[in-house]
């Protein structure tokens, strides 16, 4: 696959050629566990059947059950081994079928993976990655469809990392599988099949993107919009919809939670003077109220509106398609919140 899309690069004279979400974390995983013996990965169905979306697909017949390794539907158990594996030097990769499922492996990840490095006063080092389907994917209901960016912020210890584009994509797994300390890599179920433009760039293989950094996707000057995942594709429609309107928005696509770019952030907002946080988890502690505080903390004085925070409805995930929808937050929602900040509407719509 990348040596078909390297070979299109160099006809079109090295400009951007498009390339799946899925095919860049797959192609990730391939090159890094070609690079170093110690990368294995781990997880249910991601051996034989080639994994849940097709993530691992050919890696198991290319490196074998030694290092593509099939699990029993135990996250507790496989995420436990993957840390131990990590305390002696291998660099395990753990897949959760669904991030809502290492609700029963949190244990590892955050009393485990997370502070076993503080607690031996840096003489462990625990280099794993979780990653995974994360938030809302369509019609899987509650049990299904949280957003975990918020809970493993939280926790010191972790990074965590959340990839929208192929080359978010790309360049991400390959930091995390790199670095020494524990990582969660939310992906998101429907952006697998999306394509992106990649570059020559990204697709060679000692590409990597820097964890704590974000991407100012669109440059803007009357107001700022946060997003990551699947968001920052709304919050970019929403931008295409407010320029028609005269409001030049800047897009933030965040990429890592934690670490968060703080002075990215707050550069973007002296500049425009206004903020949208836009998240599809829950809104109370949720990533975008970080984003506020830190705002609020360091550029107040340059705010000219209110702060908005477009987030999930705050109720478990609803099954019935048209409540969904009601749920997680739309491109419409994005919009009125600029307008508001801008002061294009008369009052501040209440939230339910």
């Amino acid at each position: 696959m990348l040596g078909i899309l390297r070979r299109k690069l160099a006809c079109n004279g090295n400009s951007a050629a498009p390339m799946t979400v899925r095919d860049a974390l797959n192609s990730a995983l391939d090159e890094e566990m070609s690079a170093d013996p110690k990368v294995f990965l781990m997880g249910e169905e991601v051996g034989e059947y080639q994994g849940a979306y097709k993530i691992s697909k050919g890696l198991l017949d290319k490196y074998g059950p030694e290092r593509v390794v099939d699990t029993p539907i135990t996250e507790a158990g496989f995420a436990g081994i993957g840390v131990g594996a990590a305390y002696y030097g291998l660099r395990p990769v753990i897949e959760f079928m669904t991030f809502n499922f290492s609700m029963q492996a949190i244990d590892h990840i955050i009393n485990s993976a997370a502070k076993s490095n503080y607690m031996s006063a840096g003489q462990i080092s625990v280099p794993i990655v979780f990653r995974g389907p994360n938030g809302a994917a369509a019609g899987v209901g509650a049990q299904h469809s949280q957003c975990y960016a918020a809970w493993y912020g939280a926790c010191p210890g972790l990074k965590v990392l959340a990839p929208y584009s192929s080359e978010d994509a790309r360049g991400l797994l390959k930091a995390a599988i790199r670095d020494p300390d524990p990582v969660v890599f939310l992906e998101n179920e429907l952006l697998y099949g999306e394509s992106f433009p990649i570059s020559a760039e990204a697709l060679d293989s000692s590409f990597c993107l820097p964890i704590g950094k974000a991407k100012i996707e669109r440059i803007g000057k009357d107001v700022t919009i946060t997003a990551f995942s699947k968001m920052v594709g709304y919050a970019l429609q929403a931008a295409d919809i407010l320029a028609k309107d005269g409001i030049s928005a800047e897009v933030i696509n965040l990429r890592s939670i934690r670490p968060l770019d703080r002075s990215t952030i707050n550069a973007s907002v002296r500049k425009t003077n206004r903020l949208v946080t836009l998240e599809e988890g829950f809104p109370q502690h949720g990533v975008g109220a970080e984003i506020c505080a830190t705002v609020l903390e360091d550029s107040f004085e340059y705010l000219d509106a209110p702060v908005e925070r477009i987030a999930g409805a705050d109720v478990p995930m609803p099954y019935a398609a048209n409540l969904e929808r009601m749920a997680v937050p739309q491109v419409d929602d994005i919009v009125r919140a600029a307008k508001r900040t801008c002061h294009r509407t008369s009052a501040l719509a209440a939230t339910a």
